[in-house]
C-alpha cells in the first residue's frame, strides 16, 4: 500500500532526517514524501540537507518540497546582494543579512563555507526559488505556516502561507480538510493529542528539531496520513 508521509522544519538537521528517512520511514518508491519547508538556518549543515531532497528527486523518489520562510528570506537576501540597485534603502541588503543571521542564517553559509548569500551556488538558490507553496493531499492541506481565512479563497495568500501564526481556521473555505503544518515548533503533547483527536482543525508538526535542550521539544516528527501514524526521530545533529 501507498504510503504519505509528512515532515515538517528540518533547519539543518540532516543527520536527524537521514535517520528518520532511512531507519524509520524506509520509503519505497511508490510513496510519497512531502516535506512543509525551513531545510535552512540553526542547524549545522543546511546544505547537506538541500543535497539530500535534490538526491532523493533525482532517484525519482515520490517527494514534494514546500517552500518555507526561511527559505524565500534566503532568497531575498541572495536577490538583494546580486542586484543592489533594484531595492531601496529600507530593504538594503545590509539590513537582511543581520535578520539572516539573527534566525541562524551564518551556519546556512558555514555549510556552504562561504561569506555570503551571493557566493551560494545558484542552483542552489534556484532550487529554493522554485519551490511549491502548498499541497492538497485527501482530506488535508499541507502548508509551511498555515492559511489567511480573510481572502474568499485561502489559498491566494501566499505571504501567510509563510509566515502566519495565528489565525481562526473557516473549514467551509476549504472543503473542510484539515490543515497540516509545520513554522511554530510545539511541544511532543499537544502533537500527539492533535493527529489522535479528529476535532482538531489542524496539526502542527513542528517539534523543533534543534531545540534539543528544551523539555518536550527536539524531536523530528514524520505523520503517516492514510493510518494517521507518526514515527519521531531525536535529534542527531546538535
Amino acid at each position: 500500500m501507498k504510503r504519505k508521509w509528512v515532515i515538517p522544519d528540518i533547519h539543518g538537521c540532516v543527520k536527524t532526517v537521514q535517520a528518520l528517512l532511512s531507519e524509520q520511514i524506509k520509503p519505497t518508491k511508490f510513496d510519497e514524501i512531502y516535506f512543509l519547508g525551513d531545510y535552512i538556518d540553526r542547524g549545522p549543515d543546511s546544505k547537506g540537507v538541500i543535497d539530500l531532497l535534490m538526491k532523493l528527486q533525482r532517484e525519482q523518489y515520490n517527494v514534494v518540497a514546500l517552500i518555507g520562510n526561511h527559505e524565500e528570506f534566503l532568497v531575498e537576501l541572495y536577490d538583494m546582494e546580486t542586484k543592489p540597485g533594484k531595492f531601496s534603502f529600507f530593504n538594503s541588503a545590509k539590513k537582511k543579512r543581520e535578520i539572516f543571521f539573527e534566525i541562524g542564517g551564518r551556519r546556512t553559509l558555514k555549510s556552504f563555507h562561504v561569506n555570503h548569500a551571493k557566493e551560494i551556488p545558484e542552483e542552489y538558490i534556484n532550487w529554493m526559488r522554485n519551490l511549491t507553496y502548498y499541497a492538497e493531499v485527501d482530506d488535508f492541506i499541507l502548508v509551511h505556516a498555515g492559511l489567511n481565512f480573510r481572502p474568499d479563497d485561502p489559498l491566494t495568500d501566499k505571504k501567510s502561507m509563510l509566515w502566519i501564526r495565528d489565525y481562526e481556521i473557516m473549514p467551509e473555505k476549504i472543503n473542510n480538510r484539515r490543515i497540516i503544518h509545520g513554522h511554530v515548533p510545539v511541544n511532543f503533547e499537544l502533537i500527539d493529542l492533535a493527529i489522535k483527536n479528529k476535532s482538531y482543525k489542524f496539526i502542527d508538526l513542528d517539534n523543533g528539531p534543534y531545540m534539543s535542550s528544551r523539555d518536550g521539544f527536539g524531536n523530528m516528527i514524520a505523520l503517516e496520513l492514510t493510518s494517521m501514524q507518526y514515527v519521531v526521530q531525536f535529534n542527531l545533529d546538535l
